[in-house]
């Protein structure tokens, strides 16, 4: 498959708040928004990220379909990572190339980024692209309904 990155188009977010809809994937992910049907307050989360002069946000293609999207985000030397793909392209190498795209583009280090520790495709992923986890802590997993354990991982220049 080939993946790529390009800005976000409008007409993506309705495909970005189908994916974000997906029960097995939200439980994967975990930290999510407390009501991720709640389509006033997606595209409201949106427009604040897509007008932000701080986020650097990309659609993901794959083979030129939307399968997703990454971003950077966060105050200058505590900048994160964050990325969404669709699960039906789980376990294909899609996450691992748009991540290692995004990374290429933007180049400040040290990026952080945090994963549910039961979340062994998203630590494969950061692993594969140079993060290294460094702490562990406990945070409320609205998609779960509960504290979970997660990493936080960094990539150092």
């Amino acid at each position: 498959m080939d993946v790529s990155l390009r800005p976000v188009h409008d007409s993506d977010l309705p495909v970005f708040y189908r994916q974000l809809n997906d029960p097995d994937a939200l439980r994967m992910a975990a930290f999510t928004p407390e009501d991720p049907a709640d389509r006033d307050a997606f595209d409201a989360h949106w427009a604040r990220i897509r007008t932000s002069p701080g986020v650097v946000v990309r659609t993901v293609l794959g083979d030129g379909d939307v399968v997703g999207h990454a971003s950077v985000y966060g105050e200058p030397g505590e900048r994160e990572v964050t990325y969404w793909i669709d699960r039906a392209h789980w376990g294909k190498g899609v996450a691992t190339a748009a991540l290692s795209g995004l990374l290429a583009e933007v180049t400040e280090r040290p990026l952080y980024a945090r994963a549910a520790a039961d979340n062994a495709g998203s630590l494969r992923v950061l692993r594969r692209c140079g993060f290294e986890v460094r702490a562990r802590a406990t945070g409320y997993a609205p998609a779960r309904g509960a504290e979970i354990e997660e990493f936080v991982l960094v990539l150092e220049g």
